[in-house]
C-alpha cells in the first residue's frame, strides 16, 4: 500500500496536510454580506438560493478559526464574517437564541434547534480560542441559553427542538443532537477550564453507552419525550438527512471518538470507556464497511446490521478515518492503523473530487455522485477535522488541539498567527 495512506509516516502528514489546505481553499466564498454561510455548491461557488443555515454558520466559524490558529493567510476574516453573522443576522434579538436559518429572501427558518445551539457553542469556543473579536461575548450567550432550554440537568440529556418563540418543546428527543452536545461541552470545558461541562458530557455518554449496550451495539437514535427508543421511527423515509430510519453506522463511529476523549480527559478508568469505544466502531464497521461488496459505509441499516440506505455520505468516512486513528493511538491494535489506511485509499482514489475540490458528499452503493440528500459540497466540517485529528492529541478538542500545537510531531506546526499570544498567556481568561 502507498505510503502516503499509512499513519505515521512523513507522506501521510504531508498528505493530510495538503488535502487540509485544499479545504481550506475551496470553502472562501462561503460569507454572505450579513455573515451566514451561503451553502456551496460542486465547485464552491455559493448556492443563494438555498438557505443559510445557522449550523452550517457555525461549521464554517469553526473551520476557519482553526485555520487563522495555524496560519492560513485569510482564514481570519473569514472566521470573523461567519461570528459576525452569528451575532447578527441569524440572532434572534426578541425571544433569543439563534434562528435555524434565514432564506434567500431573510425569512426566518422556524423552530429553534438544539443541534445548532450545539454548533454555536463549539463555533465560538474555537473563534475565541482563536482570538476573533466578540467570541468570549458570544461564547457566554451560547451557553447561557442552551443552559435555559435545552441541558436537563435531572435527566443529564438534551431537549431537541424548540418552536421560534421558546414557548413550546417538541416530544422527540435524539441522540444526533446530544452528541454534537458531547463534542461542544468538551470544547467548552477545554477552553473555558470549567470541568462542568465535561461533567455534563459524560452523563450523556453513560446514557448512549447504555442504550447502544442493550442493542447489540447499535446506537437508538430516536426517542419520545420520556427517553423511550422509537425504533421505526422514518421507517417511511429512511435517507432523512437527520433522522434516518435504523441505526447509523457512521454516528457510532462518531460515538467512539468522543467517548475515547472524554474517558482520556476525565478522572475515570478510561479502560472501560475505551472497550465500549471500540465496540461501537467494531460493530458499525463491521456492518456497514464493504457492507454490499462496494467499498464505503452504508448511511443505514437495519437492527440486525442489514443495510437500508446503502449511499455512502462524506462525513461517515470522515469520522472513521478519526476514529481509527484515535483507537489506533489508544490502544495500539494495528488492525486501526490498518484500517485508517483503507479508509485514506478509499478518499483518495473514489470521494476526493479531483476536479472541483473538497469531497464528494454522496455517492450511490456504486460510488457513483448521487444528490438525493447532500447535493453540492455544504461546509468543510467533517472533511477538515479527519485531516487534523489522526495528529492531534486524543485528550482534548480539536480546536484547543490546534491552539496548543507546537510539537514537530503535528502536521500542522506553523508559526503561530501574528499577534496571537501564547495559550499560557490566555489562562486567566478561561477562569
Amino acid at each position: 500500500m502507498d505510503r502516503k495512506y499509512m499513519i505515521d509516516t512523513e507522506e501521510n502528514k504531508a498528505f493530510l496536510k495538503a488535502n487540509a489546505q485544499a479545504l481550506l481553499d475551496f470553502g472562501r466564498q462561503f460569507p454572505s454580506p450579513g455573515g451566514g454561510s451561503y451553502y456551496l455548491g460542486d465547485d464552491g461557488t455559493p448556492w443563494k438560493e438555498r438557505n443559510r443555515e445557522t449550523w452550517i454558520t457555525c461549521r464554517m466559524a469553526h473551520v476557519y478559526s482553526m485555520g487563522a490558529m495555524k496560519g492560513d493567510p485569510g482564514s481570519r476574516e473569514l472566521a470573523e464574517a461567519a461570528i459576525k453573522g452569528i451575532r447578527g443576522e441569524l440572532k434572534d434579538r426578541e425571544h433569543g437564541g439563534w434562528y435555524a436559518g434565514l432564506t434567500k429572501d431573510n425569512e426566518v427558518v422556524p423552530d429553534k434547534q438544539c443541534y445548532a445551539h450545539a454548533f454555536v457553542i463549539l463555533a465560538s469556543t474555537s473563534a475565541y480560542l482563536a482570538g476573533i473579536d466578540g467570541a468570549k461575548e458570544l461564547l457566554d450567550e451560547a451557553l447561557q441559553i442552551y443552559d435555559k432550554y435545552f441541558w436537563n440537568e435531572e435527566e443529564g440529556l438534551s431537549s431537541d427542538t424548540w418552536n421560534t418563540e421558546f414557548t413550546v418543546l417538541d416530544d422527540y428527543r435524539g441522540v444526533n443532537a446530544n452528541m454534537h452536545t458531547v463534542e461542544a461541552f468538551l470544547a467548552a470545558a477545554d477552553a473555558l477550564e470549567d470541568e462542568k461541562y465535561r461533567v455534563r458530557a459524560g452523563r450523556i455518554i453513560s446514557h448512549v453507552i447504555e442504550w447502544a449496550k442493550g442493542n447489540s451495539w447499535r446506537i437508538p437514535e430516536h426517542f419520545t419525550k420520556d427517553w423511550t427508543p422509537d425504533l421505526e421511527k422514518n421507517k417511511d423515509t429512511p435517507d432523512d438527512p437527520f433522522k434516518p430510519y435504523g441505526a447509523t453506522p457512521g454516528h457510532g463511529i462518531e460515538w467512539a471518538r468522543l467517548i475515547t476523549q472524554w474517558a482520556k480527559s476525565s478522572p475515570v478508568d478510561a479502560s472501560e470507556y475505551i472497550e465500549a469505544a471500540c465496540a461501537l466502531y467494531d460493530r458499525a464497521v463491521k456492518d456497514a464497511w464493504c457492507a454490499d461488496g462496494e467499498r464505503g459505509i452504508v448511511y443505514t441499516t437495519d437492527w440486525e446490521g442489514k443495510p437500508v440506505v446503502h449511499d455512502r455520505m462524506h462525513w461517515t468516512l470522515a469520522e472513521a478515518i478519526n476514529t481509527s486513528a484515535v483507537l489506533y493511538r489508544v490502544t495500539g491494535n494495528e488492525k486501526y492503523a490498518d484500517d485508517f489506511a483503507a479508509y485514506l485509499e478509499y478518499l483518495d482514489e473514489v470521494v476526493l473530487d479531483k476536479s472541483c475540490g473538497s469531497w464528494f458528499h454522496q455517492l450511490d452503493e456504486h460510488n457513483q455522485l448521487k444528490e438525493t440528500v447532500w447535493p453540492g459540497k455544504s461546509d468543510l466540517y467533517h472533511a477538515f477535522q479527519a485531516m487534523l485529528i489522526p495528529y492531534s492529541k486524543v485528550d482534548v478538542s480539536i480546536a484547543r488541539a490546534v491552539r496548543g500545537s507546537d510539537s514537530g510531531d503535528s502536521p500542522w506546526c506553523l508559526a503561530r498567527h501574528q499577534g496571537l499570544s501564547p495559550l499560557s498567556d490566555l489562562k486567566g481568561a478561561f477562569t
